[in-house]
């Protein structure tokens, strides 16, 4: 897995590609932690994201806690939504 971050402004994206799994959950975790005080709001952009366990679903509702409410998750393919919604994170984040 591959983490990029670009900040504009208040606002942090983190563009996953590849494997969100008990493998790579430290590092999302890691770089969740090291988000700069002033960010406020989050985008987790998963257009190339191939796969999510349930470590990182966690690590997802982590980042919306973390950001209190403040998340977007983008471009999501139709399987991993379809993991979101199984779990009901959909009804709670907000999906484009």
């Amino acid at each position: 897995m591959t983490i990029t971050k670009t900040v504009n402004g208040s606002e942090a994206t983190l563009k996953v590609d590849g494997w969100l799994d008990t493998q790579a959950s430290p590092d999302m975790q890691q770089e969740l932690d090291a988000l700069e005080p002033g960010i406020d709001s989050l985008v987790l952009d998963f257009a190339d994201l191939e796969y999510i366990s349930s470590s990182g679903v966690r690590i997802v509702v982590a980042a919306y806690k973390k950001m209190d409410g403040a998340l977007v998750v983008k471009n999501v393919s139709s399987g991993i939504m379809s993991i979101f919604k199984a779990t009901g994170i959909d009804k709670k984040i907000r999906f484009e």
